[in-house]
């Protein structure tokens, strides 16, 4: 398997975690007004929480996020920063992947994150007897 390859991977890995992030918490807003209980499972709402957590924990000590720098390291200097080959290198880099400054970053994570705890505090989540959640 080509790094090529190897690094679209890793960059739809990446995307479907911000895919979560972001409409887990839609879903999460979304689904309690429409009353679909498993949005407030324990285990969905634990993985999303730490999710976000990781994000934002990242962006305020200065750290690259790890999928960022795995497809870097794969796509080599070449690849990354401008034109990769291929579909899904092209849109998904497109979609994911913004020069702004770290400060913008940090603010929108930290923004995003107290959003989900907003959720946290506004719907809290519930543990299940074991086999329902």
């Amino acid at each position: 398997m080509s790094h090529s390859v190897l690094a679209d991977m890793v960059l739809t890995l990446h995307a479907a975690v911000v895919l979560f992030i972001v409409g887990g918490l839609a879903l999460i807003f979304a689904g309690n007004r429409m009353g679909w209980r498993w949005v407030n499972g324990w285990r969905f709402r634990l993985a999303h929480l730490a999710a976000i957590g990781i994000v934002v924990a990242q962006a305020w000590l200065g750290l690259d996020c790890p999928l960022t720098t795995l497809e870097a390291w794969l796509r080599g200097p070449d690849e990354m920063g401008g034109q990769a080959d291929g579909f899904i290198a092209y849109w998904l880099g497109r979609l994911l992947y913004y020069r702004l400054p770290a400060w913008v970053f940090v603010l929108a994570y930290s923004f995003f994150g107290a959003l989900v705890m907003l959720a946290w505090w506004r719907y809290p989540p519930v543990r299940r007897r074991a086999g329902s959640d």
